[in-house]
C-alpha cells in the first residue's frame, strides 16, 4: 500500500512543477504528516525530492528527474479507456487503476500537454442514469467485473420470475443502460449468449479456471441486437389512434421510439383537420393508457373499445374536476 502511494507521489511531482503538502495529502488521501514522512523516505531512496520552506513552499523534483515507472500495467491501460465514465469505474472498483494510469500518462507527456486530462474533463462528462432516479450500484458488481476482466468463469445465483436459479456463466462483458448494469454472458451448458441484470444476482462465486473467448464476439453489436429483440418482444398488443400534427411530433417522446416510427410509417395522409390514423404496437393496454395520457388532447384512441372507454372516463372526470 505504501509503495504504491510513494510511486503515485513521485508521478504527481513529475507531472507538475511543485505541490504543497496539503495538495499532495488531498490527492493521496493521507495526512500532511504522512506526506512529510513519505518525502523523507523517497529522498533516502535516492529520489531527489526537495522541500521549499515557507507559506508558499512545497515539494518538487530537482535536476529534471524522470522516473521510469511510467509503463502502464494491463489493468491500468484497460481502465484508462474507460476514464470518461468515472461513475462506472467507481462502481466496478477500477477507480484506483484509472487514476494510476492517468498519472503515468501525464508524467510521460511534454510539460505543455500535462493539463490535457484536466481540460478534457472540463469539456466532457458522461452522466449515464436517467433523470429523477437514484441509481444504486449492485453489491456484486465488483466481483462480476473482476471475472469479466480476468476471463474467469463464475457460478451465479439469480432471481428469475419463478424462483432462484443457479448457472455457470462465462462473463463476456458489462453494459450500463440507463443506470442499470447488465452482464452479457455465455451459458456453457446451452452454448448460447444471454443477458442478465446484475441487481438480480444473489451470489457470485468465481471459478479457478479461465475460459477462452469466442473470436469475433462484438459486445456493442450483441447488445444492440438483443436490445432490439427485447423491445420488439414486449410489444405484444396494438392500439389504433388518431393523432394531431402535435401528437405526431410528440409520439416518440411518449412511447417506444421504434414503435412510434413503425406506426407513423404505416399511417395514411392527414385528413382535412390535419389528423392521421395509425396502428401503434404497445406492451399492453395498461401501459398504452399510461403512455398515451401524456399526449392529452393530441391523441384519440379508436380501438380497442375498452381502452377508448377508459380515456373517455378520464376525460369526464377531468371535466368535472376543472368545471
Amino acid at each position: 500500500m505504501r509503495a504504491a502511494r510513494l510511486i503515485k507521489m513521485v508521478l504527481l511531482l513529475q507531472s507538475r512543477p511543485s505541490m504543497t503538502a496539503g495538495e499532495l495529502a488531498r490527492e493521496l488521501e493521507v495526512s500532511e504528516r504522512t506526506i512529510t514522512r513519505d518525502a523523507q523516505a523517497l529522498s533516502e531512496a535516492g529520489v531527489p525530492v526537495y522541500a521549499d520552506r515557507g507559506r508558499t513552499g512545497g515539494y518538487r523534483l530537482i535536476g529534471g528527474y524522470r522516473t521510469r515507472l511510467t509503463g502502464l500495467a494491463r489493468g491500468e491501460a484497460e481502465a484508462l479507456f474507460l476514464s470518461g465514465v468515472p461513475g462506472a469505474l467507481r462502481e466496478m472498483g477500477l477507480e484506483d487503476a484509472a487514476s494510476a494510469a492517468r498519472l503515468k500518462v501525464s508524467a510521460a507527456l511534454l510539460p505543455s500537454l500535462r493539463d490535457a486530462s484536466r481540460t478534457a474533463a472540463q469539456r466532457f462528462h458522461l452522466d449515464a442514469p436517467n433523470w429523477f432516479t437514484e441509481p444504486k450500484a449492485p453489491e456484486l458488481l465488483p466481483a462480476v467485473a473482476d471475472a469479466v476482466w480476468d476471463d474467469r468463469r463464475i457460478t451465479a445465483r439469480y432471481r428469475s420470475r419463478e424462483a432462484e436459479v443457479e448457472r455457470e456463466l462465462e462473463p463476456y462483458g458489462l453494459v450500463l443502460k440507463a443506470g442499470v448494469w447488465y452482464l452479457c454472458a455465455r451459458v456453457p451448458e446451452a452454448g448460447s449468449f444471454r443477458v442478465y441484470r446484475i441487481d438480480r444476482f444473489t451470489a457470485v462465486e468465481p471459478a479457478q479456471e479461465r475460459f477462452g473467448r469466442a473470436e469475433g464476439f462484438d459486445l456493442p453489436g450483441f447488445w444492440e441486437e438483443r436490445a432490439e429483440e427485447f423491445a420488439r418482444s414486449i410489444l405484444r398488443a396494438e392500439v389504433v389512434v388518431r393523432l394531431s400534427a402535435e401528437g405526431v411530433r410528440r409520439l416518440a417522446y411518449a412511447v417506444d421510439a421504434g414503435a412510434a416510427r413503425e406506426a407513423l410509417a404505416g399511417c395514411g395522409d392527414p385528413d382535412a383537420g390535419g389528423w392521421v390514423t395509425a396502428t401503434l404496437p404497445v406492451e399492453s393496454e395498461e401501459v398504452a393508457h399510461t403512455q398515451l395520457t401524456a399526449l392529452g388532447a393530441e391523441v384519440e384512441v379508436l380501438s380497442p373499445e375498452a381502452l377508448r372507454d377508459r380515456f373517455a372516463g378520464d376525460a369526464e372526470r377531468l371535466a368535472a374536476l376543472y368545471r
